[in-house]
């Protein structure tokens, strides 16, 4: 018998866990964290659903922590098998888990004093670096497109997703009793019009297809229209400061590609871009490392610049990976452009940077992706006129702008697109989507590929192969 469970991302977007049990042997794609504020809290409620100690093997798709965030407390709780992934997403694990790591263990501490003062109980860490780098050490490098046995009668290959560098589509393979049942799990699905990121691979003929679902029901701007918007910010500043949270991974070498590329047009005449995140300055030189992966007509510009690096293509770009340099930002007035995390502002220094300008009304505040449910970033993208930060209350008085076309997901078109790619008559199972977007998404899909499509609950165990109650399922 296998069955399916998603313990995660089941009718939301982060927090991905989905569980298949293979005659008893079990395998679990991703293991995500559940994104918003309050990370020492959150940890504190999750709960996974299952026992990690039972866990045969962990399919690891990309390295963005609403995929991978959970893995260390998997360890913690006794998960000891096989965690396979790209090569460049392990590399990018290693600098993106040790991040969490401290920032949950300082939150935990700030967490700890308030209880102290109360006279309540401390509570102890649920995990720490011992365990973050025994995931890296669990860590098995499988390229693109190589086959690898999995489990005894479970096949395994990792397909590009497009989506960030290393995202994978996970293809699996099983010999069951009833007969071969292919199964195909998307991951992230990139937006084939982003810059840097090769296009989705070609997907393979399976049986089932997990798909994410995160725009089902909405589509992008055009890219064109989104740099011509992201110029017409830059006007509006009139040489202010326009402030960009942007995720460490992906979305800021993005960023800095395309600012690379006005630059080099002229279009950056006075402006200065500081990327003000250690971790993304980390992560840009990985990228360096891994660019073969990236798309070719890209990495012709870089070259036609003689740039080997992101970093070079942007010749008025600074890195301020010291604290203090950061905080001289605050100083500054004129010409500035500050990247900076987290993406969805639930941490990281972007925040120190609202508490300094977000009630100055010549402030612009550059949106750049999705923003989940619970966050402070989805709370400014809807209108909030006041939020909170560092126990105060702050006006909103900055111009807030979101610029669609950035986002390192597919969209509707794009993502029916690709279901339309794929051979067969597969089944379709949603997750990674908010409810709307999955209905929207499954009417097209039923409408106009024809599939049969469900959107699973979470924690709702589903037969794909096997016999229950006397049915047969194949």
């Amino acid at each position: 018998m296998l069955t399916l469970t998603s313990y995660g991302a089941a009718r939301e977007v982060t927090g991905s866990r989905h569980l298949l049990d293979y005659q008893g042997r079990r395998i679990l794609l991703d293991c995500g964290l559940h994104q918003g504020r309050d990370q020492a809290k959150r940890l504190k409620r999750d709960s996974f659903g299952f026992r990690p100690a039972q866990l045969d093997a962990v399919v690891l798709s990309h390295a963005h922590l609403d995929h991978s965030g959970a893995l260390p407390r998997l360890i913690k709780r006794g998960f000891r098998g096989p965690i396979y992934c790209t090569g460049a997403t392990l590399n990018l694990l290693a600098v993106m888990l040790k991040d969490a790591c401290d920032l949950y263990l300082r939150e935990l501490e700030r967490d700890n004093k308030v209880r102290q003062r109360k006279g309540q109980r401390t509570q102890p860490p649920l995990y720490g670096m011992e365990e973050v780098l025994a995931v890296l050490e669990a860590c098995k490098v499988l390229p693109f497109n190589q086959w690898q046995a999995l489990l005894p009668g479970v096949e395994l290959r990792l397909l590009d997703a497009g989506h960030i560098l290393g995202a994978a589509m996970v293809q699996l393979h099983f010999d069951t009793p009833e007969g071969p049942y292919r199964l195909l799990y998307s991951g992230d699905l990139g937006n084939s019009d982003s810059p840097l990121m090769r296009d989705p691979a070609p997907p393979p003929e399976v049986d089932l297809v997990l798909m994410e679902s995160t725009y089902g029901n909405r589509n992008h701007r055009s890219y064109q229209d989104t740099l011509t918007e992201l110029s017409e910010v830059l006007a509006q500043a009139q040489g202010g400061v326009v402030l960009v949270p942007a995720f460490a991974v992906g979305r800021t070498q993005e960023l800095l590609f395309q600012l690379g590329v006005m630059y080099h047009q002229g279009l950056l005449d006075g402006w200065h871009v500081v990327l003000d995140s250690p971790m993304a300055i980390e992560v840009t030189r990985i990228y360096d490392q891994w660019l073969e992966l990236l798309d070719p007509e890209d990495l012709a510009q870089l070259s036609a610049q003689q740039s080997p690096t992101l970093e070079d293509f942007l010749p008025c770009l600074h890195l301020t990976p010291e604290t203090e340099a950061s905080m001289g930002l605050n100083r500054v007035n004129l010409g500035l452009i500050v990247v900076a995390g987290a993406g969805m502002c639930n941490g990281g220094r972007i925040l120190h940077h609202f508490k300094h300008r977000i009630w100055n009304d010549k402030t612009q505040i550059l949106f750049t992706g999705f923003q989940a449910q619970g966050t402070l970033g989805r709370q400014l993208v809807e209108g909030a006129k006041t939020i909170r930060l560092f126990g105060n209350s702050y006006a909103v008085r900055a111009q807030i702008h979101t610029l669609g076309g950035f986002s390192a997901h597919a969209d509707q078109r794009q993502l029916l697109q690709w279901l339309a790619s794929v051979p067969g008559q597969p089944q379709v199972k949603l997750v990674h989507g908010e409810w709307q977007a999955q209905q929207a998404l499954q009417s097209c899909i039923e409408q106009q590929l024809g599939l049969s499509v469900d959107i699973p609950e979470a924690e709702q165990t589903q037969t794909l192969v096997g016999t229950v109650a006397g049915c047969a399922h194949l």
